[in-house]
């Protein structure tokens, strides 16, 4: 078995490349090779039991994605993009990266001529508001962001190509991970894991949002998980609609915090900082509060029930010593 990863020096890339190595197999076979891809170099995975190529390289160029896919992998787990706040800064680089990034890959695996799994990191913010109260299956993709927007097109493509046969496609919506580890980074949900591992670390974090703000979460754990099982599936059982919405669980910025509370104490709860911030909360409103992962949820994915497992998994994870 072959695989390709794309995005493998982010976090959710590099934590599955990680497991891969761990368990020496994916979809129930022996893992030969893995390929690790990003703009920069990726990560070392120490005692691999397979053979790791890693490529720096930008899949927006044109003739890189051919030299990516040439072993012909397996499955590809495209996790390669820009993320919200940036791709919503930065139009161009947005467009660029995760819509002809993908594209790209996508007609280099078509030519290739053979029938990969292909499992795209999509997200819920292909979805916009006005909202029900639970995100149903039928609910139309609306974005209101140029990240949703591109991520929907991904779906689009990822449909369309596995309609025709040029791959098998799995589309992962994810719920937004939570809790991160290391550096804040540009998206702008960056703030949900930062009032969690900042004051797990001892620092100050900042919250520009009310605690009545509701989202919809699951851990950096659970994504990996998906990954694996999106792997795994027999796409005859997804159907036509290739791209899932993930389980995760709904929680408020105040829910959150008391979760904090709960496993870490109030002390470090009094390290969070409320700074109102105009421009995020005016995205926020546009992100989906609760969804319906039913369908998700039938075909074998799971994630957390509520939020104190969300941060008990990020302190086990990541080595925290309160």
């Amino acid at each position: 078995m072959k695989v390709l990863v794309t995005g493998a020096a982010g976090m959710l890339g590099r934590k599955f490349c990680q497991e891969l190595a761990g368990r020496g197999e994916i979809a129930g076979q022996k893992v030969d090779s893995l390929t690790m891809c990003d703009i920069v170099d990726s990560p070392p995975i120490p005692a691999s039991p397979f053979t790791i190529r890693s490529i720096a390289c930008d899949l927006a160029e044109p003739g890189v994605a051919e030299r990516v896919v040439v072993d012909r992998p397996d499955i590809v787990l495209h996790s390669a993009a820009v993320v919200s706040g940036e791709a919503e800064a930065d139009f161009d680089k947005g467009y660029r990266i995760n819509v002809d990034g993908t594209k790209h890959l996508f007609e280099a695996i078509r030519n290739g001529g053979h029938r990969p799994r292909v499992i795209f990191t999509s997200s819920i913010a292909v979805f916009g508001a006005p909202f029900p109260a639970l995100i149903g299956e039928e609910f139309f993709e609306t974005p209101l962001t140029s990240y949703g927007a591109q991520k929907a097109i991904g779906e689009l493509l990822l449909t369309d190509y596995t309609r025709k046969g040029f791959f098998d496609g799995i589309g992962i919506r994810l719920p937004t991970i939570c809790v991160r580890p290391g550096k804040p980074n540009l998206a702008a949900s960056s703030f949900f894991s930062g009032i969690i591992r900042e004051p797990l670390n001892g620092q100050e974090a900042i919250l520009p949002v009310p605690d009545t703000v509701r989202h919809w979460f699951a851990s950096p754990r659970s994504a990996v998980r998906f990954f694996f099982r999106a792997a795994e599936i027999d796409g005859a059982s997804v159907g036509d609609r290739r791209n899932l919405s993930m389980p995760g669980l709904s929680a408020t910025v105040g829910e959150m915090i008391e979760s904090l509370r709960r496993c870490a104490g109030s002390e470090r709860v009094n390290l969070i900082r409320r700074s109102p911030d105009p421009t995020i909360m005016r995205i926020v409103e546009g992100w989906a509060r609760a969804l319906d992962a039913s369908r998700a949820c039938g075909l074998g994915f799971e994630a957390e029930k509520n939020f104190d497992e969300i941060i008990q998994a990020h302190i086990d994870d990541e080595r925290i010593v309160l």
